[in-house]
């Protein structure tokens, strides 16, 4: 009976210790070489955002082949595979199916040569430029260890694959089909996300506020036009337009707190058809990043006043006022990494990995919209972490001055694919452990 008492003892001691580098090793090393050869499918097949057939029938097929209750078509291609494991908390991990318009440059030999008609028509090259391959095979790589560590957790483990995270829509569109309601609910959720940047081996984290909140916003200014040559019975929309381009960079500069990161930028200016006509209107497109709600509400409001009040002083009528459209659909929330989880799994993972090689990353002004799976109330903790993606090479040429690193989004991006792969499976693993310990 002592004996018996003491094996359970014993037993439980070793299901409550983190899982050590060297077995992760072990169990990794059998999936090397089919993550690899995933990882090359899935970078030469791209689709783009609400078009990703193919990859998410590839995602389904791989979770159900690891033993998941597996569930297609949430929220257009969403993918949702649920494995329980008896009684605990729930997980949710994520990844991102879609590529980019995009025009592979890398030279790799399993480079993408996809082309395609973008929703305007016009032909275009695709490619995974942002790393949501590695994305894929390391959630895979989790996905196929978790169910051989059964007898380590418990709980329920909700791994899900999303559509159309570059256009900011597919978290929405999976919430809307019922994520939440149909799927078991998580009580922590997480997501790997490339750093292009930072050296393969290596995680990289930030607490609190890592991604901005983006706004798309669409901005009529509107004239009276008529013959270039007499322009004095007109009211140029050209030169309204120009006025109000470099009038909305004071917001950042005069009305925000220089403690409150901002950003206000005007991408795109279209009107008229001919030298010699002044046009009635001119449409700019912008795109305005902000942390806070405050600060975001702050900075659409004075878009709205700048570009009113100089429309007025042009001498228009109300009738007349420039419109504004701030595009709902296309709006991502801030990434707000939670602090307590944050700490929870960089102290496991620093004893995994090496303190040297997880690091504290600056926060960033582009977006990600995983942020909405942690914004349903109640409130759920989330933390979007980097893996670095460039090898040693790459990475002292850079820092020697003699080639600079690609940025994501870039032809010329590409990551190191089995470390990177490798470093992403072992922060996914281990963390599952930690969250859904016994």
């Amino acid at each position: 009976m002592r004996r018996g008492i003491l094996f359970l003892l014993s037993a439980a001691w070793a299901w409550s210790q983190p899982i050590s580098n060297a077995e992760l090793d072990r169990l990794i090393e059998p999936d090397v070489a089919y993550l690899d050869a995933l990882y090359q499918h899935l970078h030469a097949h791209p689709e783009l955002s609400f078009r990703e057939k193919e990859t998410s029938a590839r995602m389904a097929q791989e979770f159900r082949t690891a033993g998941f209750e597996v569930t297609t078509h949430v929220g257009g291609y969403g993918v949702v595979a649920v494995l329980r494991n008896g009684p605990g908390k729930t997980l949710l991990l994520r990844t991102d199916l879609d590529g980019l318009p995009v025009e592979e440059k890398t030279g790799r030999p399993y480079a993408s040569k996809v082309r395609t008609q973008n929703d305007e028509g016009i032909d275009t090259g695709v490619m995974h430029a942002c790393g949501h391959d590695i994305h894929m095979s390391a959630v895979t790589g989790a996905a196929r260890l978790l169910p051989k560590l059964r007898d380590r957790w418990s709980g329920t483990l909700v791994v899900i694959a999303q559509p159309a995270e570059e256009r900011g829509g597919g978290a929405l569109a999976m919430l809307k089909d019922g994520l939440y309601r149909r799927f078991p609910r998580p009580d922590f959720a997480l997501a790997p996300h490339t750093d292009a940047a930072l050296e393969a081996g290596r995680i990289g984290f930030r607490a609190g506020y890592a991604m901005a909140n983006v706004d798309s916003v669409d901005l009529t200014v509107r004239g009276l036009g008529g013959h270039g040559a007499y322009a004095h019975a007109t009211k140029d929309p050209v030169v309204l337009a120009a006025q109000i381009i470099l009038g909305l960079q004071t917001i950042v500069s005069r009305e925000i707190r220089a403690v409150d990161s901002a950003v206000v930028t005007v991408g795109s200016i279209h009107g008229g058809t001919k030298h010699n006509i002044i046009p009635d209107e001119v449409k700019l497109q912008l795109t305005v990043r902000s942390y806070s709600e405050a600060t975001r509400e702050q900075i659409l409001t004075s878009i709205r006043r700048i570009a009113n009040g100089y429309a007025k002083a042009a001498g228009l009528p109300d009738d007349r006022l420039p419109v504004m459209r701030v595009l709902s659909d296309d709006f991502t929330p801030a990434t707000d990494n939670d602090p307590a989880l944050v700490q929870r799994l960089v102290g496991l993972w620093r004893g995994l990995l090496g303190e040297e090689n997880v690091v504290e990353r600056e926060p960033e002004m582009g977006g990600e919209d995983f942020s909405r799976f942690g914004l349903e109330d109640p409130r759920i903790p989330v933390f979007l972490f980097r893996v670095g993606t460039i090898d040693a090479e790459r990475m002292a040429a850079a820092k020697r001055g003699q080639a600079p690193l690609p940025s994501l989004h870039s032809p010329l991006y590409w990551p190191a694919p089995h470390p990177t792969i490798e470093t992403g499976v072992k922060a996914l693993v281990s963390a599952t452990l930690e969250l859904l310990k016994k």
